[in-house]
């Protein structure tokens, strides 16, 4: 096999040319993909060193997921930064903000993409020298445990929903039960999603705060609050909420009678069955990528098996993709926390201002050349080509 592998190389490099490096002017801009925390936070970073941002949205607002967000785990108000944020984004005059936008085609190389976009109906081509995708994540919506099936089973964000609206039925709760890993880390879907069980925990003590009277039970495969997290563990078990851990082969058991619902669950401890009957189930749902595969193949970036953006390489380029001129971050990535998200995506726009700060580039690689009396213009080639690479013109071949 080695020697047939050198028998290839040695005969394709005796068909070549020398290869000349092109000089490529750099277009500044920048197309954003994604309104979330993630992609608003790379636009300002970008625009305030002077570069002109195209952030682009498929819903007709900013803010994504983090608008269902209550708390971070520190305590910070989510909705009051954000707001902050979207008002900094929307005043920027750097920053073109295009809602309800969908991506149709993408033209182009590093330093100069041409970008097709239709927006509210319009169609417009964007020019610009790089591209971060930011589209986030969203929260899988359960078949597991009753949900949807009885109101008092809800999901870890419809809970948040329910703390910014102050609902005053949860300080009517007597018996609450968090059930962690409900999607996550599955044959189906293995990774798991991170933010869960601080999540659940930090909801948790939120609920206490309500009612300290309220019996809080939270049912866990593995407890995973990392680092300074680890004190939120802590004070939850101080304030006697209740862990208990289950096996993936005895997950709990969900029922319904005359309205009243019953959770059976074996303790790991006691070695037998527990009956608890909750006024309300709060249920710690996966963070599914969008699969975006159209989004993909457009800028010729890779998906992993399950859905999300890989990166070059983990340590050494975390927030860019094999492809020049593109870089991600966020829960397009992987699961993660809003700082996390922060950070990478200041991480996303230091790289891409690598690139940007170059007033050319040199074209480096093998190209391929048509040859005019070669070629009997069957167009192919034009069809084939993923890159847009050869075109036809209207005289001659």
């Amino acid at each position: 096999k080695a020697k047939d592998l050198i028998r290839m190389a040695v005969t394709k490099v005796a068909l070549m040319e020398p290869l000349k490096e092109a000089e490529l002017d750099i277009n500044r801009d920048v197309l954003v993909v994604g309104g979330g925390v993630a992609g608003m936070t790379t636009a300002k970073s970008l625009s305030s060193q002077g570069y002109k941002v195209y952030l682009i949205e498929k819903e007709k607002y900013l803010g994504g997921q983090a608008r269902n967000l209550y708390q971070t785990w520190k305590g910070e108000d989510v909705r009051e930064r954000l707001e902050k944020l979207i008002r900094d984004v929307e005043s920027d005059s750097n920053i073109t903000i295009c809602l309800g936008a969908e991506i149709k085609d993408v033209e182009g190389f590093v330093g100069n993409f041409n970008t097709r976009i239709i927006s509210d109906g319009k169609e417009e081509t964007i020019k610009h020298g790089a591209v971060i995708i930011a589209i986030g994540a969203r929260e899988y919506k359960p078949v597991e445990y009753l949900y949807a099936k009885d109101p008092k089973v809800i999901t870890g964000m419809e809970l948040d929903k329910r703390f910014i609206e102050e609902d005053p039925s949860l300080k009517e709760v007597k018996n609450a039960v968090f059930i962690q890993c409900v999607g996550s880390r599955e044959p189906e879907r293995p990774y798991c999603s991170k933010v869960c069980c601080t999540h659940s925990i930090k909801s948790a003590l939120h609920l206490k705060e309500l009612n300290p009277e309220m019996d809080i039970y939270i049912l866990y495969r593995d407890i995973r609050t990392y680092g300074e997290r680890e004190e939120l563990y802590l004070e939850a078990r101080r304030k006697g909420i209740v862990f208990i851990r289950y096996s993936p082969e005895n997950k709990p058991q969900v029922t319904t009678k005359n309205g009243n619902l019953s959770i059976k669950v074996k303790d790991h401890v006691l070695k037998r069955n527990i009956l608890i009957q909750p006024d309300l189930i709060v249920l710690a749902s996966a963070i599914i990528p969008y699969k975006d595969e159209k989004l993909a193949q457009l800028f010729k970036v890779p998906l992993n098996e399950d859905g999300f953006f890989v990166e070059s390489h983990p340590k050494l380029a975390p927030s860019e993709f094999a492809t020049d001129g593109v870089y991600l971050c966020g829960m397009a990535h992987y699961p993660k926390p809003i700082e996390e998200t922060i950070a990478q995506a200041k991480a996303a726009a230091s790289r891409a201002m690598t690139l940007l700060t170059r007033d050319k580039i040199l074209s480096e690689g093998n190209i391929a050349e048509v040859d005019p009396f070669i070629c009997a213009g069957c167009g192919v080639c034009v069809n084939l080509c993923p890159y847009g690479a050869p075109y036809m013109i209207e005289e001659g071949r």
